[in-house]
């Protein structure tokens, strides 16, 4: 029948990992993948409750889609982090919600789109992904969250904590070793605590020592997100001797003041994480530590906003993703406090926020200069009779390579770096 589908993702890189699976479902149902959204015969949106931008781009597609509609037939989902009171808006607008809390009943709702379907599929974690990347992976290890912070929507939507079976991503990660994939990105809300949901499962630190272990070409391991109330001394030793593991770490913090973390409801002060953050740099020096802001929180003052400035200063994060707060219905922020920070104050504090990180990413990218690394290429473009190949560190700094020679997606070349951005750096081909 020749059934097209197209996929649209506003979220993050779980989301992005959930499309992977959900392209599988769909093409063990007949759907073939399109590009072209107006092709499509189905059309899935795996979105993203935790922002009020990402909702109402949701809302700016239906109504493309309803055009369409009148066109022809059209099947329309909708996937992902979704609130309660997002869904109940959003529930007559799509044909089919499929909840991401209950993932083992992924497949069983995809076939209620064609009910004379009579495929056996597979648990979602056992669905084998429809990988978009030839040389990057995204591993699922876990999904759901017990940290409960009053400000984040991912208890409300993907449920507490579920650990994927260690058998199962070991499997998994072997496969794509065996089939040549150059980078494996474990993913999770809190990855630190994995395990510990389960009796007989090994926890992260083992976990990602055995994958580590797995085989020896060059390839490079990383994981997201790690909650630094979970994050052990075990871990930083692992990730001090591994071979394949990144020398890059992401460890929200959310907020420079003791006093908003406790309306955060993030588990830990300032001193600790403080103390946290020196015990990595102490074992591993040449790391790069990348952080989560939130700006404009419920009541920040401008002492409180300072501390937070002072903090990234002081502990040099060279890489932050700062957001200003966007009230979320049903999370416990909603219900005790009131957003009551100007959106031009927010913008204000998150602008001078964002030159902090500059700052320090120009430090950071400095002490790279004349240095020889590893690089992996992920795009080129050619300009003036010359290729821009474009990749990033295994810390997760971009560069860029100007050479008269295209170089290969998906493959490690050695470089030397020959000048230093805030916004990442610039090499050249070591013969």
């Amino acid at each position: 029948m020749n059934k097209k589908y197209h996929l649209i993702i506003f979220g993050c890189q779980m989301n992005y990992s959930d499309s992977e699976r959900l392209a599988s479902v769909l093409e063990e149902l007949g759907y073939t993948k399109t590009d072209i959204e107006e092709n499509a015969d189905l059309i899935a949106i795996i979105s993203c409750s935790v922002k009020q931008s990402a909702v109402d781009r949701i809302y700016s597609k239906l109504r493309n889609w309803q055009i369409i509609k009148e066109k022809k037939p059209l099947i329309t989902i909708l996937s992902g982090c979704v609130l309660d009171e997002d869904r109940r808006k959003l529930k007559d607008k799509f044909d089919l919600f499929i909840d991401i809390k209950k993932l083992d009943n992924l497949a069983a709702d995809i076939k209620k789109i064609n009910p004379k379907e009579k495929l056996a599929l597979p648990s979602f974690f056992n669905i084998k992904p429809n990988y978009k990347s030839k040389y990057r992976a995204y591993v699922p290890i876990m999904t759901g969250c017990n940290k409960f912070c009053s400000y984040c929507a991912v208890p409300y939507t993907r449920g507490r904590e579920i650990s994927r079976s260690s058998n199962e991503i070991i499997k998994e990660i072997k496969e794509l070793l065996n089939n040549g994939y150059k980078e494996i990105i474990l993913l999770g809300q809190n990855v630190n605590s994995y395990g510990l949901d389960k009796k007989n499962e090994i926890k992260f630190p083992e976990l990602l020592k055995t994958i580590d272990e797995l085989n020896n070409d060059n390839w490079w391991l990383k994981f997201t997100t790690s909650h630094p109330y979970d994050l052990s001394e075990d871990l930083i030793k692992i990730m001090k001797d591994g071979r394949h593991i990144n020398k890059y770490l992401h460890l929200p913090v959310q907020s420079g003041s003791g006093k908003l973390l406790k309306k955060m409801n993030r588990h830990y002060n300032i001193k600790e994480y403080k103390e946290l953050i020196n015990k990595i740099y102490k074992e591993i020096p040449e790391i790069a530590i990348s952080t989560d802001i939130i700006t404009g929180f419920c009541g920040e003052t401008e002492k409180q906003y300072k501390e937070t400035e002072e903090l990234l200063e002081d502990l040099k994060f060279n890489l932050a993703y700062i957001s200003q707060y966007s009230e979320r219905s049903g999370t416990m922020a909603h219900k005790l406090y009131e957003d009551d920070i100007p959106k031009k104050v927010k913008k204000e504090r998150w602008y001078l926020l964002n030159e902090v990180i500059k700052k320090n990413s120009l430090e950071f990218n400095n002490k790279l200069l004349n240095k020889e690394c590893t690089v992996l290429i992920d795009s080129i473009k050619k300009e003036n009779n010359k290729y821009n190949n474009i990749g990033k560190l295994s810390n997760y700094i971009s560069i860029y390579i100007e050479d008269n020679k295209k170089l290969e997606i998906g493959k490690f070349y050695k470089v030397k770096i020959t000048e230093s951005k805030s916004w990442g750096v610039k090499g050249k081909l070591v013969k």
